[in-house]
């Protein structure tokens, strides 16, 4: 019986401790970049401030998440910095906006309600 357990266990920890794909990470350091210069857009491009607040809130959310897996903080900011300098200065797509919200909802656990907290934290 606690041998029962004690495999259980192993599968329960190893699945909740999972890793992140490398399809995955590169799909989420891609989303930080276009994250990030939603936050940072150029001036004249029109948008609204609640999408500022939910795009730098994700991209706080995915690095928790990932810090949390265990990818290390060196790995992750070196990703992000790629993907920031690719998206820099783009204009915002709602679209494409969108698709990275659906991603990050469905990749981190309780993803929308973690950003929906991080949002409430800012003021």
């Amino acid at each position: 019986m606690k041998k029962i357990i004690l495999v259980l266990s192993f599968f329960i920890f190893t699945s909740a401790n999972a890793e992140m794909s490398d399809k995955d990470k590169s799909k989420a350091w891609d989303c930080v970049g276009i994250y990030m210069a939603n936050y940072f857009l150029p001036s004249g491009e029109k948008f609204e401030y609640g999408m500022k607040e939910k795009s730098i809130s994700t991209v706080k959310v995915l690095k928790t998440y990932a810090l949390e897996i265990g990818i290390p903080e060196k790995d992750w900011d070196a990703g992000v910095n790629k993907a920031v300098d690719k998206h820099y200065g783009s204009k915002y797509d709602k679209a494409i906006t969108d698709k990275c919200h659906t991603f990050v909802e469905a990749l981190v656990p309780n993803g929308a309600e973690r950003v929906k907290k991080v949002v409430q934290t800012l003021y």
